[in-house]
């Protein structure tokens, strides 16, 4: 026996999606407008896992200009068939649907298969039938006019793995459960027995989100509902439950004739969320040709008892992270904004840091700023940093950031003040900034810069040598969440630097990157 804590994956990991191949199960996420995109995770007992890569982590396979932070990569789905792997997702700013193939799940991955104007709508997912056929599973308008918002249906169409295209006709199978269903989305087809099953995520991504399932024996006919629909939600716990928005779930079983569903959902503090939507696990059981997820208990749960033999790896998921730059290669967790280009970093000018240049592109803009983060994975944290920064002129800076969007996100920057540097911490709410405080520096030198979280507050100080200074108590951390900022993702944060619009040669040099929780 395993024991699997949930969320299996902390912080900012929505929308995932699963397969098993033999005993090995690997997981994808929605990456949105970060880069590099669809992080992949390996596991062999679903309890512990270890990130293996970044699906999409070439600019030719993302392109992500001009992008909002909650755009870019929707929904992707991770299937396996005949020796190679398929993940098919959405760029719902640049191409649409596409698909890329890999011989290992590592990688490497393909250049992008577009699908074109043929592959409507969102969150596509691929099937393989048992006479080998693949068909192309996703969401999209009602073709006979959109009656109100969410008015979407699932429909399916045959892909040719040879030509990579949508082929023959597109049907229609489902609308969803309830009578004007919104956002019936996320759908993933399974063969299990006689019937085909669908499931799928409805009531939008939010307070209403639930997974519902349906089934047919012939792929070409209308599906048929369960009775029990929707199979999971926590819309009826009320927004007081600490875990919600739960939903866009995808089976798997274990080889040995047990069953799981993966799904998303957020936990909340303060009524709030700002890790947005992470991924969760439950187990799930069949009754009467139908599924039933956590039976007898009906809601999430934090530990669930798997029957597998637990496997651990040297390099897993954790809630603390230590990052020291040695090497040529950035960590695979690490994420920047629309892309992540050697214009930005170097690992190599100086050995042992980080440098980011001082380039014009703000992170207050829809534009690929000098920032490299980590995701948030609790309300309790400590995040901290070494920098050297020497400020040649206004408006250059370096430093932390705790990064909702670019409209929302926390600073906390060395800067130039005079003929001085200074420690500003900049709250950006919603586009308005402010100085919420300020401290001067010694005139070079390594800065320790420290943020500690608790529930939803946070103070901010800097180590300069031997002398540690609170610049800041208690910073309201709520304009950083989902439901203050909206969008669909959680809060990263980690290293940035900037010339805020002006020409500059400066760079910032970060010795290490630490987050504990």
């Amino acid at each position: 026996m395993v024991t699997a804590n949930n969320p299996i994956l902390s912080g900012f990991y929505p929308d995932p999606s699963i397969c098993r191949v033999g005993q090995d199960f690997y997981l994808v996420n929605s990456s949105f407008a970060y880069f590099p995109g669809v992080p992949i995770f390996h596991s062999r007992d679903l309890a512990h896992w270890e990130q293996i890569g970044n699906i999409l982590d070439r600019e030719e396979q993302l392109p992500l200009e001009n992008s909002e932070i909650s755009q870019g990569i929707f929904a992707p789905t991770i299937r396996h068939h005949n020796g190679v792997f398929y993940m098919i997702t959405t760029n719902v700013n640049h191409g649409g649907n596409f698909i890329v193939t890999a011989k290992k799940p590592e990688g490497p991955w393909s250049a992008p298969y577009y699908l074109g104007r043929e592959a409507q709508g969102i969150d596509p997912s691929l099937f393989f039938d048992e006479d080998g056929k693949c068909y192309y599973v996703g969401t999209r308008p009602n073709p006979e006019g959109v009656r109100h918002n969410g008015d979407w249906e699932i429909w399916i169409q045959e892909l040719s793995l040879t030509e990579m295209k949508l082929v023959g006709k597109s049907m229609a199978i489902w609308k969803g459960a309830l009578k004007d269903a919104i956002w019936p989305e996320g759908p993933h087809i399974y063969k299990i027995g006689e019937y085909y099953y669908l499931i799928h995520a409805e009531g939008g991504t939010g307070p209403d989100h639930a997974i519902s399932v349906a089934r047919s024996r012939n792929l070409w006919k209308w599906f048929e509902g369960c009775p029990r629909n929707p199979v999971f939600s926590h819309r009826n716990l009320g927004m007081n439950y600490p875990i919600v928005y739960t939903g866009h779930g995808d089976l798997i079983d274990d080889g040995n004739g047990g069953w799981y569903v993966i799904m998303l959902a957020s936990r909340l503090c303060k009524g709030h969320s700002s890790m947005g939507r992470e991924t969760f696990l439950a187990k799930m059981t069949w009754e009467n040709g139908w599924p039933v997820i956590n039976a007898g208990i009906g809601k999430l749960e934090s530990k669930v008892e798997l029957p597998l033999t637990p496997y651990r790896f040297g390099k897993e998921v954790s809630e603390h992270d230590s990052f020291h730059f040695y090497g040529k290669k950035l960590d695979e967790r690490f994420v920047g904004i629309q892309r992540c280009g050697e214009n930005m970093h170097s690992l190599t000018e100086r050995p042992g840091f980080l440098r980011l240049y001082t380039r014009k592109e703000k992170i207050s803009d829809k534009t690929a700023a000098s920032y490299m983060g980590i995701r948030q994975k609790s309300y309790h944290f400590r995040l901290s940093t070494g920098v050297e920064f020497n400020p040649l002129q206004e408006g250059e800076t370096a430093g932390l950031v705790l990064y909702q969007n670019h409209e929302n996100h926390l600073l906390m920057e060395i800067t130039k003040r005079g003929n001085g540097r200074s420690f500003c911490v900049t709250a950006n709410i919603h586009g308005t900034k402010q100085i919420i405080a300020e401290t001067g520096l010694e005139p070079f030198g390594l800065v320790e810069i420290n943020i500690r979280a608790n529930s939803q507050q946070a103070d901010i100080w800097i180590t300069e040598g031997d002398i540690r200074t609170q610049v800041v108590k208690e910073v309201d951390l709520l304009p950083y969440t989902t439901e203050r900022a909206g969008g669909f993702v959680g809060c990263t944060m980690g290293m940035y630097a900037s010339s805020n619009g002006e020409e500059s040669a400066n760079h910032g040099d970060f010795a290490w990157l630490l987050y504990e929780s």
